[in-house]
C-alpha cells in the first residue's frame, strides 16, 4: 500500500476475529492508521485485498473521537442513527443502552467540543458502535484521556468484543495491548510480530536482563530505561525462566533486532 508515492504498509496480513479484540501497535509512522483507514474503505489500497462486512455493517471511530463539536450528544446520536436509518424506538433504546454505561446519560444537551477529551472519545465510540456492527475499528481510541475514562473505554471494547463484534484498534499504550486477545506489531508497515501477547513475547530471539547502570560499548545501543532500572536485550542469550518480560520490553527488542538487521544488511 502506497500513499504520497512511498510504500506504507508491505505485506500485512491480519484477520479480526468475531469475539475477539485485536490490538496494533508501534511508534509513529508504523502504518496503525493507515491499517485501519484501508479496513475501513477510506484509503484505498494499490495491492493485496481486504476483505470485509458492508459498510453498514463496519464502526469506524477515528483518532480525532469522531464526535462533531457543534452538536450536543444528543444530536450527535440522532446525526448517526439517522445516517443508519434506526427506527426512532432502536435508537432510543441504543442511547439509553451505550451513554448510561459510558457515564453520558445525564449530559445529552451538552455540546461536543465541550466534553472532556475522556468524555468525547467514550461518545465516539457509542456513536462507532450505534448501529451494531459486525466489525469494529478503533483509532487510538484512548490516547489523551484520563486513567478513569481508560477504563472505562476498555471496558466498553471488552463488552463489544464479548457480544460478539471483532475489534480491531490501534494504541499507543502496550499495557492496553496486553489486555487484546492478539497483538499486531508494526514499523514502517511491516509485520515484527503477531500473535497472543504471550507468543510475541516468546518471539524475541535471545534474552532481555536488567542492570542497575546503561552498559557501556555496543551494549548501550540494547538497553532502555524501565523506571530506575535497564533493560537489555542479548541477542545470543539463553532463555531464562526467573527473567520477567512484558510486552513493552518485547517490542522494543523486537525494533532492535530488526533495525540490527536492517544495519547488516545495508553493511
Amino acid at each position: 500500500m502506497h500513499l504520497g508515492g512511498r510504500p506504507v504498509l508491505d505485506a500485512v496480513t491480519v484477520d479480526i476475529p468475531r469475539g475477539q479484540v485485536t490490538a496494533v501497535v508501534g511508534g509513529d509512522g508504523a502504518g496503525k492508521t493507515s491499517l485501519l483507514g484501508a479496513l475501513a474503505g477510506r484509503v484505498p489500497i494499490t495491492g493485496g485485498t481486504v476483505t470485509m462486512p458492508a459498510r453498514e455493517d463496519i464502526g469506524f471511530q477515528p483518532s480525532t473521537s469522531g464526535v462533531w463539536r457543534d452538536l450536543t450528544v444528543d444530536e450527535n446520536i440522532d446525526f448517526v442513527g439517522g445516517a443508519y436509518g434506526l427506527s426512532p424506538e432502536l435508537l432510543a433504546e441504543r442511547r439509553e443502552h451505550l451513554l448510561g454505561p459510558a457515564g453520558l446519560g445525564g449530559v445529552g444537551d451538552r455540546l461536543g467540543g465541550h466534553l472532556s477529551g475522556g468524555m468525547r472519545h467514550k461518545l465516539g465510540f457509542c456513536l462507532a458502535m450505534l448501529h451494531r456492527p459486525q466489525v469494529l475499528l478503533l483509532d487510538e481510541p484512548s490516547t489523551g484521556v484520563d486513567p478513569v475514562s481508560r477504563v472505562q473505554l476498555w471496558r466498553m471494547v471488552a463488552e463489544a468484543a464479548a457480544a460478539g463484534t471483532a475489534v480491531l484498534l490501534s494504541t499507543t499504550y502496550l499495557d492496553e495491548a496486553e489486555r487484546a486477545h492478539r497483538v499486531l506489531v508494526l514499523e514502517d508497515g511491516a509485520v515484527l510480530g503477531f500473535g497472543t501477547p504471550d507468543e510475541v513475547i516468546a518471539s524475541v530471539p535471545g534474552t532481555i536482563g536488567t542492570e542497575p547502570l546503561r552498559p557501556p560499548g555496543p551494549r548501550s545501543g540494547r538497553a532502555w530505561r524501565r523506571g530506575n532500572i535497564f533493560r537489555v536485550w542479548n541477542p545470543s542469550g539463553h532463555p531464562d525462566p526467573d527473567q520477567q518480560t512484558d510486552l513493552e520490553d518485547a517490542v522494543i527488542a523486537l525494533m532492535l533486532a530488526r533495525n540490527e538487521q536492517r544495519g547488516a544488511g545495508h553493511g
